[in-house]
């Protein structure tokens, strides 16, 4: 009996806006498990610099947010040799592909998108183009790399089922190109509430800093947020309904170290909430403390980074052109060259 070819692996893609660094919330419900990820799947990681000009930006922050944002994914185990890496506006094919997407999707169902009326009333002053069709440019940045799975938030699933509907209409006019994509949904992760509010999810955009670890915070800030956590009064570390604060620390200490919830019940028996608290924020810092290192050395070697994502942006224009070459046959293009 012949052997039989290995089963190719699915492709996954996801883009990461520059716009500031991972909460430990996003770091353990997903980032944390990114270096798996690329082993089982085929990965394209973007970093999607031109997304983020919907909201006017300062030139040379934007460079710098999307450079400190490449060495992060790598920071947190992103291989380059493995997965495909590399920032939005070197690949061509993506603003390309935009604009025969855009010329198949309706006006109607942009204006139907939920962060389009959000994000204009954050910035009522800029309420340009881009923002309303941004989600056109996502569904090309998906289709481009024929992907198979798309990790989605709650907040992107919308924009995951327009680039689906997108596919689905090109394919029926002009005949079988996209691959319809589907959402990818991760096992089951740690879900990290806000340290301040822990009935709320943590977030990097709250207005309180204490609220949110960020993976790249200094050890001893991280300590610090963790000794102003909210809790309640009883001063006794035990999972249960009505203590959120407590359940909240617990969920990060065992994400960390790895103790269920009955050890670290057993742990902590008798000493009070400062001396958990302070073990929860040591535990955190030297958990992400190989992260941050990691990301520091990356940030020095500009050579390396640059190297990278110059291979990487190679490596995407060739399977991107491949798409685009027969979107534009389909559509009547003619050939150059």
């Amino acid at each position: 009996m012949e052997n039989q070819a290995p089963a190719k692996k699915k492709s996954v893609f996801s883009g990461i806006q520059p716009t500031g660094v991972f909460t430990l919330g996003n770091y353990l419900g997903a980032v944390k498990n990114w270096p798996q990820l690329q082993d089982d799947y085929r990965c394209t990681y973007c970093i999607v610099d031109m997304h983020a000009i919907t909201v006017r930006q300062d030139p040379k922050q934007l460079r710098q947010r999307s450079l400190e944002a490449y060495a992060l994914l790598l920071a947190c185990g992103v291989d380059p040799q493995k997965s495909n890496v590399f920032i939005q506006s070197h690949v061509k094919t993506h603003a390309e592909l935009a604009w025969v997407l855009n010329c198949n999707t309706s006006f109607g169902q942009l204006s139907r998108m939920t962060q389009f009326k959000d994000k204009s009333q954050k910035h009522p002053e800029d309420i340009n183009a881009g923002l309303f069709d941004y989600p056109v440019l996502m569904a090309a940045d998906i289709l481009a790399y024929q992907a198979d799975l798309v990790p989605v938030g709650i907040d992107q699933k919308q924009h995951l089922e327009l680039a689906r509907d997108i596919a689905q209409r090109f394919n029926t006019q002009y005949g079988n190109t996209f691959t319809i994509p589907e959402p990818y949904i991760p096992q089951a992760t740690a879900k990290i509430m806000s340290l301040q509010e822990p009935t709320k999810k943590m977030s990097k955009s709250d207005t309180n800093v204490k609220s949110f670890i960020s993976i790249l915070d200094e050890k001893d800030t991280v300590i610090k947020k963790f000794r102003s956590a909210v809790t309640d009064s009883e001063a006794c570390v035990r999972y249960a309904e009505g203590k959120d604060g407590i359940n909240n620390l617990m969920t990060i200490y065992q994400a960390v170290a790895g103790k269920s919830f009955e050890e670290i019940e057993k742990d902590f028996e008798g000493k009070g909430y400062g001396d958990f608290k302070t073990a929860v924020g040591e535990a955190v810092a030297d958990h992400l403390a190989p992260v941050r290192d990691k990301w520091k050395a990356l940030m020095d070697d500009k050579d390396y980074l640059k190297q990278s994502y110059t291979d990487g942006a190679q490596r995407a224009l060739a399977i991107s052109q491949r798409t685009i070459d027969k979107v534009y046959k389909k559509v009547g293009f003619i050939p150059l060259g």
